[in-house]
C-alpha cells in the first residue's frame, strides 16, 4: 500500500473513533506522521466519549499492573527478611519483651514514682508477644494478670465480640475481663480503626508490681548503656 493510500486510510478509520493505537496497527507509519495527518479531523462527542473511556481503562490497567508489582515486591522482601529471622532464644525474648514495655508501658514519673506494671496496645500480635514474656520470662502468675478493655462508645455494641477476641489473644478466660471502659468519640474523629475488626484497646495490669516496674527500668537503662547510647 503507497503512503496517500495509508493516509486516506488512517482518516476513515479516526472518523470511525478509532484511538491512534488502534489506528497505527492497521497503518504502519511513525506516530508523528499519523498525528500530522489526523490533526485536522473532527470526532462526535459520542466518539471523544469512547476515546476518553478507553484512555481511562487503560491507565487503570496500568495502576492494576504497576499494584501488582508492588504487592510482588513487598511479599518478595517481606519474606527475605522474615528468613533473617531463627529462632528467638530465651535471652531474646526477654530483651524483645523490654523494648516493647519501654516503649508502650507505663513508666515511674518524677512526681509518681510508685507506678505498677501496666502495657496498652491494639495489636493483637504486640499483645501476645508480651502475653509470652510475662509468663515465660516474668513468670507471672495468672491470678496477678489483670485485664481491662476500653472501647468507644459508638462500638459498645461490640463488647461481648470484644471480650472473645481478647480472650482467645490472650489465653485467658472470658470471666477475667471484668473491666470494660467506654471511650466517649469526638465529633469530628479522623480515626480509621472503626470497621468491623475494631475491638478496642487493651490494658494488661500487674498486681503489686511497683518493684518490678523499677526492675523492668532497670533493665532499660542497662540495654542503654550497652548500647552505647549513655
Amino acid at each position: 500500500m503507497l503512503k496517500p493510500d495509508f493516509k486516506e486510510k488512517a482518516i476513515n478509520l479516526r472518523r470511525q473513533g478509532l484511538s491512534y493505537s488502534e489506528i497505527l496497527r492497521e497503518v504502519p507509519v511513525a506516530k508523528s506522521t499519523l498525528s500530522l495527518w489526523l490533526r485536522s479531523v473532527n470526532l462526535s462527542n459520542p466518539q471523544k466519549q469512547r476515546l476518553t473511556e478507553k484512555k481511562l481503562a487503560g491507565m487503570q490497567r496500568g495502576w492494576i499492573a504497576k499494584r501488582n508489582q508492588r504487592i510482588d515486591l513487598t511479599k518478595k522482601i517481606k519474606l527475605n527478611a522474615k528468613n533473617e529471622i531463627k529462632n528467638i532464644s530465651k535471652k531474646e525474648l526477654w530483651l524483645v519483651g523490654i523494648a516493647l514495655y519501654w516503649a508502650e508501658g507505663n513508666k515511674e514519673k518524677p512526681h509518681n514514682i510508685s507506678q505498677g506494671v501496666a502495657f496498652s496496645n491494639s495489636d493483637p500480635m504486640m499483645i501476645r508477644v508480651f502475653m509470652k514474656w510475662l509468663r515465660k520470662i516474668l513468670k507471672i502468675p495468672e491470678d496477678d494478670i489483670k485485664y481491662e478493655l476500653y472501647i468507644h462508645e459508638n462500638s459498645k455494641n461490640k463488647t461481648i465480640d470484644s471480650i472473645q477476641y481478647w480472650s482467645e489473644i490472650t489465653g485467658t478466660s472470658q470471666n477475667k475481663f471484668k473491666y470494660v471502659y467506654l471511650k466517649r468519640n469526638k465529633i469530628n474523629t479522623k480515626r480509621k480503626n472503626t470497621n468491623e475488626n475494631y475491638y478496642g484497646l487493651l490494658r494488661i495490669r500487674i498486681n503489686k508490681s511497683t518493684n518490678l516496674n523499677r526492675k523492668i527500668s532497670g533493665w532499660i537503662e542497662g540495654v542503654l548503656e550497652n548500647c552505647g547510647v549513655v
